[in-house]
């Protein structure tokens, strides 16, 4: 079993750093390349993520050609030839992202069968949206033994309005009607940028998709698509997550390729808070002293509104800055675990339904904590290197799933961690 080992309390965190393609991104353009049947996709700045390794796998278990340069941090894709249309419970039980396979194979085969999806414990994260948006569009779908069915000789353009922006779902359909005969109309579409990267891959393969970024998508559907080459966009949490390691330390950081305005929410609230964020040439900078810094009311919300995934992050920062800050979950329903973690540490929180009151600028110290989800394995780490003494993280197969040698990285900042081994 890996864990992470922190000596915190006198982290300052200087110098530069590169981040990843998106793992949020890549996910739905791996799901993406079952449409093409004809030629081959490439996929660039592809992270080496254990997500990714997953989702290659419900490709391949397709009966698709995958191979994955992870020196290149490229993956090729061939799917011209015929596919099979069961994705493979093996992998798709492990990931909640793996559902956005349903309606590419779908579009692609006429029929498609996906086992409910696996994945992390923030929340319920409903389907019912995709299949309603599916169903809207002529397929006949059936649930039985766990698994999802869906059959359509062809899909048919249609109206959908979707009750919440469901990223999920805005990718699976906004696939399902690049093949689909007619035109479909997206409404409350999700705005994310890993959506308008989506859209322009499909683009790209001869798709006619317009408005992505907007809360109306139009696509209209085609004869049928071909392979294409892509560069993943930067990954907006990760370069989030850096911005805020850089102000809860004192530190003095570039994150390099960080895109301003796919950080925007997050950059807001830095600035309330008088951290001092800056767009070069080559990043975005973020300088701070903690001992100037005042506390927030922050609510998350789907983009272009405070994102989620940036909120366990967060409250590490508000951990460290004097008074008392405020952060309201309106995404998922089981997202503040990490706070129960990081009480351990010497945090004084306070969670009523969702809204968690953080008491911050009490002194933290080490103590070992246990992941509960990916960003809060950031979150965890992070506050490691402000608290006093020793921090030991565990259960990191969660950080695995969306950070790239994440430690190495905060480590060349500057950050006393390491990553050791235990059989």
């Amino acid at each position: 079993m890996d864990k992470i080992i922190i000596e915190g309390g006198q982290t300052q965190l200087k110098g530069e750093v590169v981040i990843e393609g998106a793992k949020n991104a890549v996910l739905p353009l791996l799901a993406a390349t079952i449409l093409p049947s004809q030629g081959t996709t490439i996929l660039r700045n592809v992270p080496i993520l254990s997500d990714v390794y997953t989702m290659n796998n419900v490709v391949r278990g397709l009966d698709i050609a995958v191979t994955f340069d992870e020196e290149q941090n490229e993956i090729t894709v061939d799917a011209s030839r015929d596919i099979l249309d069961i994705a493979p419970y093996e992998y798709v039980s492990q990931m909640r992202a793996s559902i956005v396979v349903l309606g590419p194979i779908l579009a692609r085969n006429g029929h498609a069968k996906v086992s409910m999806p696996g994945g992390c414990t923030i929340g319920s994260r409903p389907i019912d949206l995709h299949l309603k948006g599916l169903e809207a569009m002529g397929a006949q779908i059936s649930q039985t033994g766990g698994d999802i069915t869906a059959s359509a000789d062809r899909l048919k353009g249609a109206t959908i309005y979707l009750d919440f922006p469901s990223v999920g779902a805005t990718q699976n359909l906004m696939m399902a009607a690049t093949l689909a005969q007619g035109t479909t109309v997206i409404e409350n579409a999700a705005r994310e940028p890993e959506i308008v990267d989506l859209a322009q891959l499909l683009n790209k393969m001869g798709a006619s998709v317009k408005g992505a970024g907007t809360e109306t998508l139009t696509i209209r559907g085609v004869e049928q698509l071909h392979g294409t080459e892509h560069d993943v966009v930067q990954d907006r949490i990760e370069a989030g997550t850096f911005m805020v390691a850089a102000a809860m330390t004192s530190g003095d950081v570039l994150i390099r390729d960080a895109v301003w305005e796919h950080n925007r929410p997050l950059i807001s609230k830095l600035l309330e808070m008088g951290v001092l964020v800056t767009e070069e040439a080559r990043g975005i900078r973020v300088q701070a002293d903690t001992a100037s810094l005042k506390p927030v009311t922050v609510k998350t919300m789907p983009h272009p509104g405070f994102p989620t995934d940036m909120q366990a992050q967060f409250t590490a920062l508000m951990a460290v800055v004097k008074g008392e800050s405020t952060m309201i979950e309106t995404v998922f329903e089981n997202r503040f675990q990490h706070l129960e973690e990081m009480r351990r540490m010497g945090l004084h929180s306070e969670i009523l339904r969702d809204t968690a009151m953080i008491h911050g600028g009490k002194e933290l110290q080490g103590a070992p904590v246990m992941s509960t989800d990916l960003r809060a394995s950031a979150a965890l780490i992070l506050t490691g290197m402000v608290a006093k003494g020793t921090t030991t993280v565990t259960k990191l197969s969660h950080l695995d799933r969306g950070y790239y040698h994440f430690h190495q990285k905060l480590a060349q900042l500057g950050a006393n961690i390491e990553r050791i081994s235990e059989d």
